[in-house]
């Protein structure tokens, strides 16, 4: 949503789609004047059509961006509309049958695939290609649709409808960059975009159609590859010039950004925590050793009391949460991860890392948690946005419950040999503005908060009531110490990725905390993993 040029994939597809077509006219003869050459054409046509969708079809289960995005597996779209203008000239009694069908009716099924839900995206996309080409062949002079469709301004309305496509994305797109798309605003950027689509229609995009480039075609063609070429090379040595010159605003200055920074090394106290060897991050890492002198900050052996720090990927990303508690507490730190984990393993794991899940809680986390002793910690640090959806369902509901299970569970182990359990509640919900830390930065031209958009701080402190009651209810019965950490990374009414002090709280869009955040918060951690009680 906040990338300019995303909708030219769109003509990226129709582009390699001109240069197919051409040559499949070419080889099967066609021409208008010869009907013999528009049925071959035809024939083609509705076979690699066929064979197109099939491809979609079977690709959309198993890779999704290659269905949506590839020219091979959307040519039968295309190859649909070429086939509604072949059967102008070439019909058959399937094609009249169709042409009968009443417009009106057509479109009415239209307008109901646009409302179906997006997991029958599939199927939608195939009845409204489907449909969109039997209203084509069904208009007929003289009928309510007809007159309706070949109405002057509705017609100028898809002559310029190439021009719309073309500038609607970037207005929308610029607007959530800067002043953001309200009700108020609407009006005028839909203006706006009709004023630079009919612009550039008129001045721009005929003139350059219709203009004789040249009195030979080869120049004109020629002319098109060197203004291609020059374009393509002057994009080419700006991506290589350091600094980004086209972006004017305010680049985050952060320790540590994306997701490929959960597994820098990390280096405190003549110690090392490893990285990528303290994590389960595939289930063919089943069986992976994970041991304690790689994945520990501070001494073992010397060390007052040890915390042992296990979840998924959100875990690693508190590693430079404990500095203070190493150096001056003396406190060793043992950090691993399994991505995709369950907060607890009673909580049946339906990941792509199922495999490595079941295995961490098997056999990495009780190997880990098998050497403590009294008064030492283990700390549970999880994404715990699944425990709060927008709305309360049944599957929340009984993970929930599968949660306070689990949590009693564990801290019933645990509390025999007096080694405390302290659980990280639930953050506010920053994966749902969907935002990499360039884009929260606050800029000069986002004067009203940027496209970042999360769940107010009242909206979000409601969403985990029940979540909150659960784990309020387990820290009074003594099982385990809740670690909140909502004030530091929502620090006033309205949430957003930046803390008090302008520093970015999240270190990508999948709401991982920033190394500045866990430093933000050490103080909370440390207070808490320092106290005596229970």
């Amino acid at each position: 949503e906040l990338d300019v040029f995303t909708h030219t994939w769109s003509l990226g597809v129709e582009e390699q789609f001109y240069f197919v077509f051409p040559i499949m006219a070419w080889f099967t003869g066609f021409s208008r004047r010869i009907a013999k050459g528009s049925r071959h054409l035809t024939w083609t046509t509705a076979g690699l059509s066929l064979a197109s969708l099939i491809a979609f079809i079977y690709i959309y289960k198993t890779n999704q961006p290659v269905a949506y995005f590839s020219m091979p597996t959307r040519l039968w779209e295309l190859c649909a509309g070429c086939l509604a203008f072949l059967s102008l000239d070439y019909s058959n009694k399937f094609s009249r049958a169709i042409g009968k069908i009443p417009p009106l009716i057509t479109i009415g099924l239209l307008l109901l695939c646009m409302l179906v839900s997006t997991q029958f995206a599939v199927q939608a996309t195939i009845a409204i290609v489907t449909l969109t080409s039997i209203l084509l062949k069904s208009f007929r002079k003289g009928d309510i649709a007809y007159n309706l469709f070949t109405q002057p301004r509705i017609a100028y309305l898809g002559r310029i409808s190439y021009s719309l496509y073309l500038w609607h994305w970037g207005v929308l797109c610029l607007s959530r960059w800067t002043i953001g798309i309200y009700w108020w605003s609407f009006p005028f950027q839909m203006a706006l975009i009709l004023f630079l689509s009919i612009t550039s229609y008129r001045y721009v995009e005929t003139p350059l159609r219709r203009m004789d480039w040249a009195d030979a075609r080869w120049k004109s063609i020629g002319y098109g590859i060197t203004a291609s070429a020059i374009t393509a090379t002057f994009l080419f040595i700006l991506s290589k010039i350091p600094g980004q010159p086209l972006y004017i605003g305010r680049k985050p200055s952060m320790i540590a950004m994306g997701v490929s920074s959960l597994v820098d090394t990390y280096s405190l106290k003549d110690s090392s925590w490893k990285g990528d060897t303290c994590i389960l991050n595939d289930n063919d890492q089943v069986g992976k050793r994970i041991t304690t002198s790689d994945c520990t900050l501070g001494s073992v052996s010397s060390a007052n009391h040890r915390i042992v720090v296990i979840g998924n990927s959100f875990s690693v990303a508190f590693v430079q949460a404990f500095d203070d508690l190493v150096i001056s507490d003396n406190y060793s730190v043992t950090i691993t991860s399994s991505w995709g984990a369950s907060p607890v393993q009673e909580i049946p794991n339906k990941s792509p890392w199922n495999k490595a899940n079941d295995y961490y809680w098997r056999s990495v986390v009780p190997s880990l948690i098998k050497p403590l002793k009294s008064g030492d910690w283990v700390f549970l640090i999880n994404d715990m946005a699944s425990f709060s959806p927008k709305q309360i369902n049944s599957e929340s509901s009984e993970d929930l419950k599968k949660l306070d299970i689990g949590l009693r569970a564990l801290s019933d182990k645990l509390s025999p040999k007096g080694i405390r359990l302290a659980v990280l509640h639930g953050n506010p919900f920053a994966r749902e503005a969907n935002c990499e830390p360039v884009i929260a930065a606050k800029q000069w031209f986002s004067p009203f908060g940027g496209p970042c958009i999360m769940p107010s701080r009242s909206e979000s402190l409601r969403r985990r009531e029940n979540l909150n009651k659960v784990l309020i209810s387990l820290e009074n019965e003594g099982k385990i110490r809740i670690i909140d950490l909502f004030d530091v990374f929502c620090p006033e009414d309205k949430c957003s990725y930046n803390a008090k002090n302008g520093q970015i709280l999240y270190r990508d869009e999948f709401s991982h905390p920033s190394v500045e955040g866990v430093r933000l918060s050490s103080a909370i951690i440390r207070k808490i993993l320092t106290s005596s009680g229970r």
